[in-house]
């Protein structure tokens, strides 16, 4: 068994979609990245690649690529997680944890929890995603973005 920890953040802004856990959500601000910079899937992608012992997103998928922008980063995942197969690991759970002071994401949360599932072939009873606030205190609580968490439990298939 191996864990993986990963943690992204991005600036909301104007004019951009509001991607998280692979699923628009709509509100009147996205997150500003290359990518569509869904902190939900790029630190779960940081989880699975610490644990793999891959190297981070940002080396794997770097900003200024032009075969990045603007990328669903649920493909990514994809991407990532078939590495991780390569290697001889399989994802056992994921566990996410999102900050933001808006908007209410819990509504959200079993539709993220199903997209995260498939694209990453884990039941859905496997995937646990916590959208919290952050009472008003710092960058997220000011609402100027959205941070997220991610712990990620591997097993070796080849040592099964």
């Amino acid at each position: 068994m191996r864990i993986g920890c990963g943690y992204d953040s991005h600036r909301l802004v104007e004019g951009r979609r509001f991607t998280l856990g692979g699923i628009q959500i709509p509100f009147a601000r996205g997150l500003e990245g290359w990518s569509d910079a869904d902190v939900v899937t790029h630190a779960v992608i940081d989880a699975v690649c610490g644990a793999a012992g891959l190297e981070d997103i940002g080396t794997l998928f770097p900003a200024g690529d032009e075969r990045y922008r603007d990328a669903s980063s649920v493909h990514l995942l994809g991407i990532v997680v078939g590495m991780a197969h390569e290697r001889g690991f399989s994802i056992v759970n994921v566990d996410v944890t999102i900050v933001a002071q808006e908007p209410v994401l819990a509504p959200y949360v079993p539709e993220m929890r199903r997209c995260l599932g498939e694209s990453i072939d884990v039941a859905q009873d496997r995937i646990s995603v916590k959208p919290k606030t952050n009472d008003h205190m710092g960058f997220v609580g000011r609402g100027e973005g959205v941070a997220a968490f991610a712990v990620v439990l591997l097993e070796s298939l080849l040592e099964r």
